[in-house]
């Protein structure tokens, strides 16, 4: 059984790890795969800094529902923000990890592009919070 030190570390590493896989995805044209590392690049981030923030994350694949839990637990409006600014790319985010597994969807790269900005944004503002301590 991992600490939450531990697992704090694990996702972190697992988050940069899928960012790594989609940045190489992305450079060989497979932007299915790529969308979809993105997402679980994101999740694994936003569940990590749950754990930092003292919280056990929810046993969800919802990118949007991990950040409206960070939000209610940090107050931060940069968060509420992103929610609402990037409300049409998360909810692109979490039908790439659906597709993923049971519907064949193609990404365009500019698609995939503006995917990979918005996953590296909400990453900089929530880890900006996170550290800051809310």
């Amino acid at each position: 059984m991992l600490t939450r030190f531990e697992e704090y570390n694990y996702l972190l590493e697992r988050s940069r790890r899928f960012l790594e896989t989609a940045e190489m995805q992305f450079e060989r044209g497979f932007h299915d795969l790529a969308v979809f590392s993105l997402e679980q690049a994101l999740q694994l981030y936003l569940k990590a800094c749950l754990l930092k923030l003292g919280v056990d994350y929810p046993r969800t694949h919802s990118v949007r529902k991990l950040l409206e839990l960070t939000y209610k637990l940090t107050g931060a409006e940069e968060i509420k923000r992103i929610l609402t600014d990037y409300a049409v790319e998360l909810g692109s985010l979490e039908d790439a990890y659906i597709t993923s597994r049971y519907v064949a969807r193609e990404y365009s790269g500019e698609e995939a592009g503006r995917l990979r900005q918005v996953v590296k944004r909400l990453m900089e503002v929530v880890g900006g919070v996170v550290n800051r301590g809310g």
